[in-house]
């Protein structure tokens, strides 16, 4: 708010006007004449010292008087003038600007007192004083600040009423950067002072003069803006399993928790457990009946959970079991026709479940389908080519792609389809590169994202391709920035495919890296706190992503989880 007084007397007679701008940087302007001046500094650290004093005059004349006379400035006088503004800011809010000028003229001498005082609080507190006192004939302005400092100087208004004989007023305006105006004179001010720190301070100052009217409007505004960027962890450690595992399976069930089974410890294991996402702990649940590695885990669409295969010791399995969330406890269901492990399981839009190709004594094209309904499986077609360590995806047009894998010493870049409804498999376009234990991911436009894997003897890729389901051409993409094999892929909720772990040619891996799918390029991202391969990653229903046991070398089978945050 802004409050302006003014008194004035004149004892004389019919006084003619003349008025006097001097400035270090001044302009001088009589009759109908608009002046501007425009002041900006800007410091660039959090601590600096910068002042912006701006002082804009303007001349008003009363309604009680035949011939009107205006003399009134800021820091003026015929004698001298200081002006001293000191300001400190600390932030910033509003701000109360007081102004009180006084003019008296008895035959030729004048004198002008201005007050200025500026109250900013809140979350900042600013204080501006200026103060201009006439004495002898010198002008000293100075401005202090510290962090960043705006001092606005709001002009006064002055009334003079009737006089007789001749008299003559003079005024002097002396100022560091100052612009006065005398007769029907606009006048604008703005004074902006920023720092790094995001704080930006503008004043405007607006007077206009009329014959019987005087009106002065000032505003203050003084904003200021602090951002602080403050780093995300983006893996932090979360509840350690009961037991080390890897080669083991995980599935995220449908009220959020994450079930993982078997897998091996130099001992394979039976025992299964759950993660909690609202705890962040594990609890034991019920013991598959068979301990397995190298099998399949698929969520059912009634929330149950489907192991198949795998393999103990010697043994590869034909056997299949169920999980009752419900119960914790699993029951047998119907064996497949062929014992398999490091084959590809695949929920279809029919809620069956395909099964794909893998080993036992032999690498298998075979493949069957499980009925969830009747407990029970039927062999389907065969592939074109025996495979396994291979990847399997459902297309959105509900067709099944495989690619790549391994057949007695031979990496395959061959992939093929599975129809549903035909219950065939036809050969589509091959990959660039053959490999196999690599990763392959749906993105949001149907195609699928295949990357790493190797080709034996320690031949580690980076590469990565995309599949077209539209042509059945693959097409290379961005390459990774580490090369790696069994590592996971999964898919966020923005759509960026996130890739962690895995073993590469400077061994076992913490480094994780994203691909967006809009530029085909990959960025690293935070690394896993501890290295780690042959492990699980489950996206949760937050939007985190657990990541879940494996091997790391020295340290062996791990029984540590994490949980990546996406920024």
């Amino acid at each position: 708010s802004t409050t302006s007084s003014s008194t004035s007397s004149t004892s004389s007679s019919t006084s003619s006007t003349s008025s006097t701008t001097t400035s270090t940087t001044s302009s001088t302007t009589t009759s109908t004449t608009s002046s501007t001046t425009t002041s900006s500094s800007t410091s660039s650290s959090t601590s600096s010292t910068s002042a912006t004093t701006s002082t804009t005059t303007s001349t008003t004349s009363s309604s009680t008087s035949s011939t009107s006379a205006t003399s009134t400035t800021t820091s003026s006088s015929s004698t001298s003038s200081t002006s001293s503004t000191t300001s400190t800011t600390t932030s910033s809010s509003t701000s109360t600007t007081t102004s009180s000028s006084t003019s008296s003229t008895s035959s030729s001498t004048s004198t002008t007192t201005t007050t200025t005082t500026t109250t900013s609080s809140s979350t900042s507190t600013s204080s501006t004083t200026t103060t201009t006192t006439s004495s002898s004939t010198s002008s000293t302005s100075s401005s202090t600040s510290s962090t960043s400092s705006t001092t606005t100087s709001t002009t006064s208004s002055s009334t003079s009423s009737t006089s007789s004989s001749t008299s003559s007023t003079s005024s002097t305006t002396t100022s560091t950067t100052s612009s006065t105006t005398t007769s029907t004179t606009s006048s604008t001010t703005t004074s902006t002072t920023s720092s790094t720190t995001t704080s930006t301070t503008s004043s405007t100052t607006t007077s206009k003069t009329s014959t019987t009217s005087s009106t002065t409007t000032s505003t203050t505004t003084t904003s200021s803006t602090s951002t602080t960027a403050v780093a995300i962890q983006q893996w932090i450690m979360t509840g350690i399993m009961n037991v080390p595992r890897r080669y083991h399976t995980a599935s995220t069930l449908a009220n959020g928790s994450v079930l993982v089974a078997g897998g091996s410890n130099g001992t394979n294991l039976i025992s299964t457990e759950l993660y909690n996402p609202l705890t962040g702990t594990w609890t034991i649940t019920g013991s598959i009946n068979v301990p397995r590695l190298y099998h399949t885990a698929t969520t059912l669409k009634n929330g149950s959970v489907l192991v198949a295969g795998g393999y103990n010791n010697s043994a590869t399995f034909t056997s299949a079991e169920l999980y009752n969330p419900s119960t914790g406890t699993w029951t047998i269901t119907g064996s497949m026709s062929v014992a398999r492990e490091s084959h590809t399981a695949s929920i279809l839009a029919n809620g069956s479940v395909l099964v794909a190709g893998g080993v036992n004594s032999a690498y298998l094209t075979s493949t069957e389908l499980y009925n969830p309904l009747a407990g029970t499986w039927t062999t389907t077609g065969n592939m074109n080519a025996a495979r396994s360590n291979h990847i399997a995806s459902t297309l959105a047009n509900g067709l099944v792609l495989v690619a790549g894998g391994y057949n007695s010493g031979v990496y395959l870049n061959s992939a093929e389809l599975f129809n549903p409804s035909t219950g065939t498999w036809t050969t589509t376009g091959s990959m660039n590169v053959a490999r196999a234990s690599h990763t392959a991911s749906v993105l949001a436009n149907g195609s699928v994202l295949i990357a790493g894997g190797s080709n034996g003897s320690n031949n580690y890729f980076n590469s990565a391709e995309l599949y077209n389901p539209s042509t059945g051409a693959w097409t290379i993409t961005g390459s990774m920035i580490i090369a790696r094999e069994y590592h996971i892929a999964v898919t966020l909720a923005n759509g960026l495919i996130l890739i962690t772990g895995g073993m590469g040619n400077t061994g076992i891996l913490n480094i994780a890296e994203l691909y967006n799918p809009s530029t085909g390029a990959w960025t690293t991202t935070g690394n896993m706190s501890i290295a780690r391969y042959i492990h699980t990653a489950s996206t949760l229903a937050d939007g985190k992503v657990l990541v879940a046991g494996g091997y790391s070398g020295g340290a062996g089978s791990l029984n540590s989880a994490e949980l990546y945050q996406p920024i």
